[in-house]
Formats: structure tokens, sequence, C-alpha cells
């Protein structure tokens, strides 16, 4: 391929604060997605040089890829930028790997199917799926999707971090089936409106601290509540959680009620306030 065939293309996949849901149910593990607006950026060009901002398991992703193509090495020069902190359970890794292989394919002329990229992600570690539209329930180990949400409530999200890092591949990978609960009510309730959705991630988040425990997540969602905040979201297999504000709460109301979390929480780290969204892959 002619560098002149290469297109000069920017993609961009968001992350996730942590997931809506994530357990066992039929014998297999399954999440929910929950992306938010904050991306990985890739930009991919013949006019750039080397492989910039791109981690193992991104350049792993990208290599499997060409390969599959008849490239031995990439036509394209390559940037990844993001904002999404590493280890936090905020779906960093599978965000840049979905970006990558996005990036590449459509430079290519070649583009990918979201599907086909899941396809792919998975071979190199257990994935997110925030490059699927909309809101997924997938089988993050095999890539299975086992539901699919196109219209759900996205409320703002106020992001604490409780500290320190997972690996959450690794945690995805060394998963053993977990403690049965009733999952199907809470699946059923994501479509219900923002109330039942967020009563629903809540009661996620509580059972997960039988696996991965957050010390502040009782008090916090007791002192959110108290300021109108209609539950929590956490990262089950990471370090943060998710304030879930009701869409009619301004967006100054918000800023003051989370800064009031942040003083009485000083052990956590406030990253900020995030819209949810539906996944997906844009092109720029």
């Amino acid at each position: 391929m002619r560098a002149t065939d290469v297109k000069d293309v920017t993609v961009r996949v968001p992350g996730s604060c942590g997931e809506l849901l994530q357990g066992w149910q039929g014998g297999e593990p399954f999440l929910v997605t929950c992306p938010i607006a904050r991306y990985t950026t890739v930009r991919a060009s013949a006019t750039l040089s080397g492989l910039h901002g791109l981690g193992e398991k991104a350049r792993t992703a990208l290599a499997r890829y060409l390969q599959e193509q008849g490239f031995s090495a990439p036509p394209f020069g390559m940037v990844l930028t993001s904002e999404l902190p590493r280890g936090k359970g905020m779906a960093s890794s599978s965000a840049d790997i979905a970006a990558v292989l996005a990036a590449a394919s459509q430079a290519l002329g070649r583009p990918l199917a979201p599907e086909a990229i899941l396809r792919l992600a998975v071979q190199v570690e257990p994935t997110d799926a925030v490059f699927l539209a909309g809101i997924v329930c997938l089988n993050q180990v095999t890539g299975r999707v086992q539901r699919r949400y196109r219209s759900l409530s996205y409320p703002q999200l106020t992001i604490f971090d409780t500290g320190g890092t997972v690996d959450t591949a690794a945690c995805h990978a060394e998963a053993v089936e977990q403690e049965a609960h009733p999952w199907e009510p809470l699946l059923a309730a994501l479509a219900q409106g923002e109330r039942r959705l967020a009563e629903a991630a809540t009661q996620s988040a509580r059972w997960n601290q039988a696996v991965l425990p957050k010390d502040a997540l009782e008090a916090l969602l007791q002192e959110a509540r108290a300021c109108g905040a209609l539950g929590l979201v956490a990262a089950h297999s990471g370090t943060v959680v998710g304030v879930i504000w009701p869409s009619q709460l301004a967006h100054d109301a918000i800023e003051r009620r989370s800064a009031k979390l942040a003083q009485q929480f000083p052990e956590l780290e406030c990253l900020g306030i995030s819209l949810m969204r539906s996944g997906g892959i844009e092109i720029l």
C-alpha cells in the first residue's frame, strides 16, 4: 500500500465509570457497560511516524490486526491520547484497543465493524464493550453479547476514586463463579427509567462488596442520597464509584453537591462530573 492510499483519520471511544451491573448468571460472567463522556482518541496518518501513546495491549491488538491484513509493519504513524486514568476500572484498555483498531482499519480503507473489533479485543484481554452502540450486557471473557439496551436514561455522574489501582484484566481473567444473585430483575430495571436504573446499579455495587470491597461505599451512598442523588455505580474490578444524579437537577446544583461530598470524604479523590452516554466509535 502506498502512503498516498492511507487515509488521515481520527477516532474516539468513550471510557466508563465502572459497570452498571456485573456478576454471574447462567454459568457465565457478565457486565453491563456504563460509558461516559471521557475518551481515548487516536489519530492515524501516513504523515505521522512511529506509534505514540500506545500501551502494550493496544500494540498487541494492532499487530494482530495488521498481520491479518498482510502487513508486517504499520503503513502509518499513530498517536493515542486519553482522558482515562489506568487501573481504575474506567475501561481505559478497552477504549485504547478499540480506538486503535478502528483508526487503523479506517486508515487502510477497510473499516472494521464494532463486532469485529470485539472479536479481536477479547483475544488480547477480557473487554468492556464501550465501543458497541447503546448499552450492552456481555460476557467480558468470550465477547458474547447477551442483550442490548437502545434507549436508557443517561444521568450525570460525579466520579470518586477510592484510591490505588486494580489489574482489571487480571480480575476478569481470574474470575470464578460467584454467589448466585437474582440478576434478572436488575437487568430489566435498567430500562425502566433513571430511578430504577440507579437502584439496580446500587444493588450490584453492594453485592460486589463481597468481591472487591470499597470501605467508603455505604457512607458515600447515605450522604449522596441525603444530597438528592439516586444511587451509586461502581467499578466492580476497579477503584472508582459514581454518584448518580437525577436528570432534573441543574449542573450547577450537581457541582455544589459534589463539592460538599468531596469535603465530607477527604479520603476520596473527586475526578469530576461526567455524563453517562451511549457506547460507540466516533469518527472525528
